[in-house]
């Protein structure tokens, strides 16, 4: 059974039909009101899900807002990304395929919700469409062929960067330019793999203000989701609840002619077939 876990009002809840249930209240205390217990204890919660959550009471179910939800995985340990992982994205850069995944980091504090606003404090802040790995069971050393044992779902993500920070030296910022306030709205559910019918083949869109700017599937990585998990695993340790954003296809606004970025105003949609959709509108920062 298709286990949805969000984040409702800083409480794990579980998504049923149009709404939620909470899941401390639902399991009688038997299962965590943390999301990040709750990711902790994946396979207890699906397990509960699968045997549960249909029959759970009527009472227990609360509307489901998503303007309320926050990022299903709010504060992981590490939160990894790729660069340059899809062929076309690469190519529009002029760039060379890397011959290993290339990774940085998103600082957890950037997560936000899926209906947060973005604060765009430069001209030239860029989107970027990715999907979201999120580790269940940590370890090192983790075998290709087991991989996707070790995550628990998946979620929508969308690593906002500011352009103008990240190659404002040499070498680039990466991980400060992806990394301000907001700048990394996951979301709206981790959607276990079991709900979804190739975990390896997901069509990713993203729109801004209406426009479609990007259009691929997760098939077109250079580097899959398990040898993604296989390299990380080799040279540090994964932990329960890390994320690993896994890079974006081709149509960022940096390598448009004429370029295109985000401004205030703007609103950047970002979906993922089986797992949902991001709408985050750009705002302007807040007043020091």
């Amino acid at each position: 059974m298709k286990t949805a876990l969000v984040n409702l009002h800083g409480r794990a809840a579980l998504r049923r039909g149009d709404g939620a249930v909470d899941l401390e209240k639902a399991s009688r205390g038997a299962l965590p009101s943390d999301p990040m217990a709750a990711i902790r204890a994946w396979d207890v919660v699906r397990d509960w899900a699968a045997a549960s959550l249909a029959g759970a009471s009527e009472g227990l179910v609360t509307t489901l807002d998503e303007a309320a939800l926050g990022p299903p995985v709010p504060f992981p340990a590490q939160v990894f990304a790729l660069g340059l992982n899809y062929r076309d994205h690469a190519a529009e850069a002029g760039l060379e395929l890397p011959k290993s995944p290339m990774i940085f980091t998103k600082f957890p504090s950037c997560l936000a919700g899926p209906r947060a606003a973005v604060p765009i404090g430069s001209s030239r802040v860029d989107w970027e469409v990715e999907l979201v790995a999120v580790i269940g069971r940590g370890g090192r050393n983790i075998p290709e062929a087991k991989a996707l044992e070790h995550v628990a779902g998946y979620c929508v993500g969308q690593d906002v960067s500011d352009r103008r920070l990240q190659f404002s030296d040499t070498p680039a910022q990466f991980s400060l330019g992806k990394s301000l306030a907001n700048f990394g709205p996951i979301g709206p559910a981790v959607i276990s793999l079991d709900a979804i019918p190739d975990p390896n083949d997901l069509a990713l869109t993203c729109d801004v203000s209406g426009e479609r700017m990007q259009s691929a599937r997760t098939s077109l990585m250079v580097f899959s989701v398990p040898e993604t998990i296989a390299y990380l695993s080799r040279h540090c340790t994964l932990l329960p609840g890390d994320l690993i954003f896994t890079g974006t296809p081709a149509g960022v606004g940096s390598v448009r002619n004429p370029r295109r970025y985000l401004a205030v105003g703007d609103e950047i949609t970002s979906e993922i077939e089986h797992l949902g959709t991001l709408v985050n509108r750009c705002v302007a920062p807040a007043a020091e």
